[in-house]
């Protein structure tokens, strides 16, 4: 892996020298892990100089989740917990001879800004925008393949689930449960807070669990994901409880299935991001269902839940190869509950089979 990091870095820091600096500072802990392996609470990485230097308040720790850092890298461990690396690195930068050092703007605050100014008032510090969220965007396999084993882990902890009483118990202690289920498989923990939704409150997108208990006839909709090695996945399924459906809940379910259907059999290389969106809107618009959709259908999963691509109507862009994405379309009626079923993907050529589904739990519509 130490090959691969250094790739990383080497691609930035010639984004970095091509937009005017030689220096560059990453500090948002997501870009940090993408880069050195490892992002202990507020690391800051320098790029440039002799060699590229890790800078930390405490030692990196794999047990508590920051990952390992990259062999190649040098360490530098501050004085005491209470220091800033990022203004450290700012003087180390300084010290070796820098005259400008692009920086996360997006991820400092306006304090964080003054304090690497102060300590390094020659310092000319520039904007390096999104340059390593763009890195991040097309995955390699070995980051696909810890996608893949976080997704055999959520599916094997709700299939786990679907097998035990679900009548009467809530939706605060089903999710918790959930949660307790990714960890005992192997997870470093849920990649985002998992959401159970029954009756009324089913279909909802980012429900939070209530106190509400399952009752028969129920639409269950659950949303919930693993984190593996720093990478974190997404699914979605919505179930009925205790008996056969009602005519309305097969009509929505099987509208839905159809949109979330169209969506994936869109992901393939080069097609624009709005077109994927359109593929599953087009199918709960036509059915009158327009007004009430949520603002994308998807969107990019890594080193974050919530990560580009955006899948939206207005988005910007088209599909790579090797980009994973969620497709994740929805509808809830007031009062009545409702439908999301969410998966995630790897975007493949159509010959290597197209996209890649990762999570494989059924999608039929079962009655638990």
């Amino acid at each position: 892996m130490s090959e691969v990091y250094a790739t990383r870095r080497a691609r930035l820091r010639a984004h970095s020298t091509a937009s005017g600096s030689a220096t560059a500072l990453v500090t948002r802990p997501p870009n940090v892990r993408y880069l050195a392996g490892a992002a202990p609470h507020g690391a800051a990485l320098l790029l440039g100089g002799p060699e590229d230097v890790l800078i930390c308040a405490t030692p990196p720790d794999e047990q508590s989740g920051d990952g390992r850092p990259d062999d190649t890298l040098r360490l530098h461990l501050l004085d005491g917990p209470t220091g800033d690396p990022a203004v450290a690195a700012a003087g180390l930068a300084a010290a070796q001879g820098a005259d400008s050092l692009a920086v996360e703007e997006h991820h400092l605050t306006v304090a964080r800004h003054r304090a690497l100014h102060s300590v390094a008032p020659s310092l000319r510090l520039t904007d390096i925008g999104g340059a390593v969220e763009q890195l991040r965007v097309i995955k390699d396999e070995e980051e696909i393949s810890c996608l893949r084993i976080g997704a055999e882990i959520a599916d094997q902890a709700l299939g786990e689930l679907l097998e035990s009483i679900l009548v009467g118990r809530t939706e605060r202690h089903l999710a918790l449960e959930l949660e307790r289920r990714l960890v005992d498989h192997g997870a470093d923990g849920p990649a985002f807070d998992t959401s159970v939704a029954t009756g009324p409150h089913a279909g909802r997108r980012g429900h939070r669990p209530t106190d509400r208990r399952v009752e028969e006839g129920d639409f269950l909709s659950v949303c919930l994901g693993a984190t593996y090695r720093g990478y974190r996945c997404e699914i979605g399924r919505t179930f009925v409880i205790g008996t056969s459906p009602a005519d309305w809940q097969i009509e929505l379910y099987d509208l839905v299935f159809a949109a979330q259907r169209a969506g994936r059999e869109s992901l393939v290389p080069g097609a624009a991001y709005r077109d994927v969106d359109r593929a599953a809107r087009h199918v709960l618009d036509s059915a009158g269902y327009g007004a009430g959709l949520p603002a994308l259908t998807g969107h990019g999963v890594g080193l974050e839940i919530d990560e580009d691509p955006q899948i939206a109507p207005a988005a910007m862009g088209k599909l790579d190869a090797c980009v994973p994405v969620t497709v994740e379309p929805g509808v809830h009626l007031p009062g009545r509950g409702g439908v999301r079923i969410d998966d995630t993907l790897v975007v493949r050529p159509e010959a290597d089979g197209g996209p890649e589904l990762l999570t494989i739990t059924t999608k039929e519509l079962l009655a638990l």
